[in-house]
């Protein structure tokens, strides 16, 4: 059995949000083990056995069919949850918020380039580190940011999903257990 976070889109189904109790429920009863929720976020941390590249899918099919309208979500594996902490591209700043960007292959040079088209505010920055997109922006100027309206475009939504660095050390403290 191997630890993964499947991490959701979105928490808001059909006008209504997705409880992450009962959503631990639904992956129980389709045979998962370990399922626990980190936030209200919708961070899902289970273990299985089927192999990592069935299992978006199947959580996809999974919690749709039970909520009756799309979810969308990305797994990532114990090892890659940890990756990602390890990757942060920038130091630690009380001042500033650091996000990561969960998205589909290839997505992260997308946001890049994305966020090379707009004029960052002071201490606002990009980069990608071992795979996976990082932004750093000034804290309460996150929703003023160029690039925050860039990511609420339609064509942009279903291909990533972001967490707050914090929510990310939680995800990987938690899957340790």
């Amino acid at each position: 059995m191997r630890t993964y976070c499947a991490f959701l889109r979105g928490v808001n189904v059909n006008g209504k949000t997705m409880k992450m109790a009962e959503a631990c429920d639904v992956l129980r009863s389709a045979g998962l083990t370990g399922v626990v929720s980190v936030l209200a976020s919708g961070n899902l941390i289970f273990q299985s056995d089927k192999p990592h590249k069935d299992l978006r899918g199947f959580l996809e099919r999974t919690l749709s069919d039970r909520y009756g309208d799309d979810v969308r979500l990305f797994v990532k594996s114990s090892d890659e949850v940890s990756a990602m902490l390890a990757a942060v591209p920038f130091e630690e700043d009380s001042e500033m918020h650091t996000y990561v960007f969960v998205c589909e292959s290839g997505f992260e040079e997308v946001l890049l380039q994305e966020f090379d088209r707009i004029t960052p505010s002071e201490g606002e920055a990009a980069e990608i580190g071992d795979g996976i997109f990082y932004w750093r922006c000034r804290k309460g100027a996150t929703l003023d940011s160029g690039f925050s309206k860039i990511l609420g475009r339609k064509d942009m939504r279903d291909k990533f999903t972001s967490r707050n660095i914090d929510t990310i050390a939680k995800v990987a403290t938690k899957m340790k257990l």
